[in-house]
């Protein structure tokens, strides 16, 4: 007797308890068995469609196509590539909108025994032509809607197939092609945050074991829903389309970048979605646009993935979604699938501001490793290493970012280990605790920062919606930390009130220096928030309590405008607070060098402390102006002030810094 995912993974009571609600309330749910990884993605879809033929399969504003419609017209493509190009491993480029027509090419694509490699059309051209370039893609599959896109791009791809030009007179039946589950099955190209974007591939085995994981983890049948909010040239989104198309559920393209998200709340409602999928920040922006009269009533999942989900996330599904709906958030990577996942629901507790990522998924075990490789001491930090016979065989074409990320286990045969670049913790109860990728752990001013903590603690202020920090460097050697927020109402919190709220939590390190206030954040191709296109601070002077007021004597004149060159200001009122503008020690450094070479005064860095305004700096100049000060005095104070190191002056200035 087949096993219920319940003993596949021994997840404690409390999650069982969870999971246990975790079902179509009309559907009958089908185990996916382990021997069915065993076979081609074609063969398991094929099976859909001969069981489901006058089911929906894909239904977007545009299309509505059941399982034997998307069948034949996936069956058009792979014939016209057969028939032009012949059998056999090839990468093919997929430049198509997010939707039936990506789909059905994606399908069309693997009955021929090729490989898809997706491209989102509204990408950057030099983004999409590396890829062409880096995939050695023989052709390119685009429809009309794109063709003069795809034009653009061929020049160094021999041919164009046009889907809205395909010869009539074409097969519509299945190829019947013996693929193996070995076969390539796809190219996807990571976001490429760092570096070049890299093709991660894997074969139709590990696919169909992704499958099989969030078919058994979330019960997922041919009753229901599923949306697809994801590019198809992601891991998630192409998760989306294979766990609804190999199950004989139904698939909602929605075109975020066409459509918006204004509207997508009644979309959810109208189309009776059963399962919703996002990143945290596409969710932010649903509920944002929530009146509370909504009636979700058929939603029974709802997945987060791909960012950090806060505590703010899980009362925000429990103050508008119904009892019986469930909230999952999940961890995984284009190179391992899903390898971790936490499941809540209205009773379930979350303690902390970061809510866990969870238990195992199904032949994942994970590891937690230094620097060298060795594993951590029980509750350190490490970065997540995942060991499985699943994982992606490698890098197209990147033997040597292969060799490097993916290393051989030599208890185990057929087992690798992949280190993803995580950071994360186990807590006592077995849960893993994700901490952000290590990349985003920074050094500044000596101090290591964990990006994912400064964000967090932004986020528990009621005010803010969305938060992302990121180091900016606004001269050679001079590091800052720099927010970028979207408020939660019309009225930003000041600067004064922010930094007020953080140092409860926060060392002074890690509260950022500079606060930039944005509509919404930018998000990359797989709906992530692109840190890279993250706007520059301007020179604004940030919002504070106190109103700006004006220099009213020449020496006020003279230290607002060394402070703000110092700060990168346009201007600074005389009552602003140099550290809520933003200071810190090596820019006190600058600020009292300057002061003492202006007015050839006697100032040590400590009275910058005491008077940490314009105002009050003016009066101890007035007052040090009294004292005649020798020469060679001042040369020696200057010369000890701009010797002094970062530390010194950290230790000077007290806990301002």
């Amino acid at each position: 007797m087949h096993k219920s995912p319940d003993d596949l993974i021994h997840f404690p009571k409390e999650q069982l308890r969870v999971l246990s609600k975790c079902k179509h309330p009309k559907g009958t749910f089908v185990p996916f068995r382990k021997k069915e990884n065993e076979q081609s993605i074609s063969d398991r879809f094929e099976k859909q469609v001969e069981q489901y033929p006058d089911r929906i399969a894909v239904k977007s504003r545009y299309h509505e196509l059941t399982y034997k419609m998307l069948n034949q017209a996936a069956n058009h493509v792979a014939w016209s590539i057969l028939n032009e190009h012949g059998k056999g491993e090839a990468p093919v480029a997929l430049i198509l909108e997010n939707g039936a027509p990506m789909i059905s090419a994606i399908l069309g694509v693997l009955k021929a025994g090729k490989i898809y490699v997706p491209l989102d059309p509204s990408l950057p051209t030099a983004r999409i032509t590396y890829i062409l370039e880096d995939s050695q893609a023989e052709f390119i599959v685009t429809n009309n809607k794109n063709l003069s896109i795809a034009e653009s791009l061929a020049q160094n791809v021999p041919q164009l197939v046009n889907m809205d030009e395909l010869d009539p007179g074409i097969k519509v039946e299945n190829p019947g092609l013996s693929i193996t589950p070995d076969t390539l099955a796809w190219i996807l190209y990571t976001s490429g945050s760092t570096g070049d974007p890299k093709g991660v591939v894997h074969n139709h085995r590990n696919l169909l074991h992704f499958v099989m994981n969030y078919t058994n983890g979330f019960r997922i049948c041919a009753d229901d829903r599923l949306t697809l909010l994801y590019s198809c040239s992601v891991n998630a989104g192409a998760h989306d389309i294979f766990s609804a198309l190999l199950n004989g559920a139904a698939l909602y393209p929605w075109d975020i970048k066409e459509e918006g998200l204004t509207h997508l709340a009644d979309w959810l409602t109208q189309q009776e979605i059963t399962i919703y999928s996002s990143v945290p920040t596409v969710f932010l922006h649903l509920i944002d646009a929530l009146t509370g009269e909504e009636n979700f009533r058929r939603l029974r999942l709802i997945k987060m993935m791909g960012e950090p989900v806060y505590k703010r996330h899980v009362q925000l599904y429990k103050k508008y979604f119904s009892q019986d709906c469930i909230f999952v958030n999940r961890l995984g990577s284009t190179e391992t699938g899903s390898i971790r996942w936490y499941f809540i629901d209205k009773e379930t507790e979350i303690d902390s501001s970061n809510v866990p990522v969870g238990y195992p998924v199904e032949d994942n075990e994970i590891l937690l490793l230094d620097d060298v490789g060795e594993h951590v001491s029980p509750g350190q930090i490490g970065e997540i290493a995942v060991k499985s016979s699943y994982l992606s065989p490698g890098y197209w074409r990147r033997p040597d970012l292969t060799q490097a990320a993916f290393l051989p286990d030599s208890g185990h045969g057929g087992q690798c280990i992949y280190r993803t670049g995580d950071l994360g913790r186990m807590l006592p109860d077995g849960s893993l605790l994700h901490l952000g990728r290590k990349d985003f752990q920074v050094k500044v001013r000596g101090y290591r920062i964990e990006i994912a903590e400064i964000e967090m603690a932004l986020l528990n202020h009621v005010a803010i919606k969305e938060a992302a920090v990121r180091i900016w460097e606004s001269r050679p050697g001079n590091q800052r930390l720099a927010a970028y927020l979207v408020p939660s109402g019309q009225k930003t919190p000041t600067v004064t009130e922010l930094r007020r709220f953080l140092s409860q939590m926060l060392p002074n390190y890690m509260i950022p220096s500079i606060f930039v206030t944005l509509d919404a954040l930018p998000l990359a191709p797989n709906r992530k928030v692109n840190r890279r296109s993250l706007p520059a601070p301007g020179r604004s002077r940030p919002e504070l309590e106190n109103p700006y007021f004006a220099a009213r004597t020449s020496v006020e004149e003279q230290l607002s405008e060394i402070w703000a060159q110092v700060l990168n200001l346009d201007q600074v009122g005389i009552t602003d607070n140099f550290f809520e503008l933003g200071g810190d020690s090596l820019l006190a450094i600058r600020v009292i060098s300057r002061v003492i070479k202006t007015f050839r005064v006697k100032v040590p860095l400590r009275s910058l402390f005491k008077a940490p305004t314009v105002a009050d700096m003016a009066v101890v100049i007035v007052q040090n102006q009294l004292e005649k000060a020798e020469s060679k005095d001042l040369e020696r104070m200057l010369a000890e002030v701009e010797a002094l190191s970062d530390k010194e002056a950290r230790r000077a200035l007290g806990n301002e810094c």
